[in-house]
């Protein structure tokens, strides 16, 4: 099997589950632990893809300065601070450990 088949075979079968996603009636995503669940399987995944492109090199567990960086943001948006502020004082926080620390 090329790449190419997998992509196309990959593609098709993410383009039939969200196709899929049309035949599920309304009144079922009414009731309301389907809809807490599809909101709680959300939150789930951005908190996946930040867990993984926070820790994760490759296929090691890397600790760099992305984990404090991560971690101000964290403290940051509990204290209700403006969203371009936390991305500003993240970046700068990895910055400035990269640069004194190294990595």
């Amino acid at each position: 099997m090329t790449l190419w088949s997998i992509i196309i075979i990959a593609s098709v079968g993410c383009l039939a589950l969200k196709l899929s996603g049309y035949l599920v009636p309304p009144s079922f995503m009414e009731k309301p632990r389907p809809s807490r669940v599809a909101n709680l399987l959300t939150v789930a995944l951005l908190a996946a893809l930040v867990a993984t492109q926070t820790l994760a090199s490759g296929e090691e567990i890397v600790l760099d300065a992305r984990v404090p960086a991560i971690g101000l943001a964290a403290v940051l948006f509990a204290l209700r601070v403006p969203f371009v502020i936390v991305i500003v004082a993240a970046a700068a926080t990895a910055a400035l450990l990269r640069a004194f620390v190294g990595g």
